[in-house]
């Protein structure tokens, strides 16, 4: 993320709103979500989160919302990373501290929230599961004909390319050896007379996230993408970041926006603009704000931190040692022990359980999903400890990282092997729907 080399970032098409425009759709989309996430955040500590049972009720109460629309509001607000949830307690999310404030933050919750529709509009319950997994994972063609074609396309025309891409999936599919293929793969095959149905289910599952609108046409009903939707897909297409760029001046900032001025540099610069400014602060001040920004909601951020305790060196012991108490920054205080009494940065590493390592493994990939490309966070999946996919989907289940669920969906979203992506989003699924 810090060593690609800068190009400019390719023009959105013509007739694309303004960035603020953008965010302030995103924000009415997700309105009811921020507010229930704000009202579960104040009453933390009155008991469970209000997806369901009495905090639901009260939720519903004191918004003057339906229970139904809570607890999709409460979806929303967790897969948009607006909350996370620790043991029973809801605790606001970085994003939601960001929301009037910052446009990015804004625009990255909504694209997740549209990463995982199919996680908060759910499917027919008479349909195969295999026959889901199939319209979701050829949607992506759908949503980049109508982008392309800037304007409403009928529902049959997208029905055609669905059905060509499903049909394009199963021949890839079939093109793996028999004696690789496991049989009961072939028993569970959905045929196609439930794609109308399917398609009808995507489209609306989209609309009500806010990525396009349905409408009456000469052969039935039309989908359009929304500005918001249009700038999403062609967003996806380009592969850029929408990440605001680092502002120039980090000395007097403060150490969160000082890190994240320093998010984009390479580590050499970065540690030039740590010792600049630590040199205009005292060293205790200095730490105590630092490790406070690596308490935050943002995983990236939390890794800077560290980073810029590195730089400190041993003025920072004491404080960082106390940290080891802390799961949430445990694994990182102790790297920074370990290369502070010595060990190779390489071999630090070692340090750290399987379930530490795990934990890492995910606020890394969380940040990497919100700061990063898609294609990082697929190189990512090198960097686990785990031998294997499975061996890993299941540990990242059992490690209880608030933000395992966004993590899945993304790389779900990102990855290029279909039957891979697959297996991500039913592991999304489990944990969201409470499996883990």
């Amino acid at each position: 993320m810090t060593t690609r080399r800068t190009r400019p970032a390719p023009r959105p098409p013509e007739g694309t709103p303004p960035r603020a425009e953008l965010a302030r759709q995103a924000r009415h989309v997700l309105a009811d979500a921020v507010r229930i996430a704000r009202w579960a955040a104040v009453e933390r500590g009155a008991g469970a989160a209000p997806g369901t049972g009495p905090a639901q009720e009260r939720a519903a109460a004191a918004l003057d919302l339906t229970p139904g629309q809570i607890r999709a509001g409460w979806d929303r607000a967790r897969l948009a990373g607006l909350v996370e949830l620790h043991g029973g307690t809801a605790r606001p999310g970085w994003r939601l501290h960001a929301w009037d404030r910052d446009d990015s933050a804004v625009l990255r919750g909504w694209v997740a929230l549209l990463d995982a529709w199919s996680l908060v509009h759910p499917s027919p319950e008479d349909v195969a599961p295999g026959a889901v997994a199939e319209v979701v994972e050829a949607l992506p063609q759908v949503l980049t004909l109508l982008q392309l074609s800037q304007g409403p396309v009928d529902v049959p025309v997208l029905l055609d390319l669905l059905g060509q891409r499903v049909e394009e999936l199963r021949e890839e599919r079939c093109e793996v050896p028999a004696a690789a293929e496991p049989a009961h793969e072939t028993q569970d095959t959905p045929g196609t007379d439930g794609l109308p149905a399917l398609l009808d289910w995507a489209l609306e599952g989209l609309a009500a996230v806010g990525a396009l609108t349905l409408g009456p046409g000469p052969e039935g009903r039309h989908a359009t993408l929304t500005p918001l939707g249009n700038w999403a897909v062609w967003v996806k297409l380009e592969q850029i970041c929408v990440a605001a760029q680092s502002p120039a001046g980090n000395i007097e900032q403060s150490a969160e926006d000082m890190l994240r001025g320093c998010a984009r540099l390479t580590p050499g610069p970065a540690r030039a603009e740590y010792r600049a400014w630590l040199a205009a602060r005292t060293l205790a001040a200095a730490v105590t704000e630092l490790l406070t920004v690596a308490r935050g909601e943002d995983a990236l951020l939390r890794g800077l931190a560290f980073e810029a305790l590195r730089v400190v060196g041993a003025p920072a012991e004491a404080e960082v040692r106390a940290t080891v108490a802390e799961p949430s920054l445990r694994p990182y205080a102790l790297l920074w022990l370990a290369e502070y009494e010595g060990a190779d940065p390489d071999d630090a590493q070692e340090v750290l359980t399987r379930e530490e390592s795990t934990w890492l493994w995910v606020d890394t990939a969380a940040a990497v999903a919100d700061h990063g490309e898609s294609a990082l966070l697929v190189r990512h999946l090198d960097s686990a400890v785990q031998g294997t996919v499975p061996a890993l989907l299941d540990e990242v289940r059992a490690v209880g990282h608030p933000r395992t669920v966004q993590v899945l969906v993304a790389l779900a979203a990102a990855h290029p092997d279909p039957a891979l992506a697959k297996a991500v989003r039913r592991a999304a699924f489990q944990v969201h729907t409470g499996g883990a």
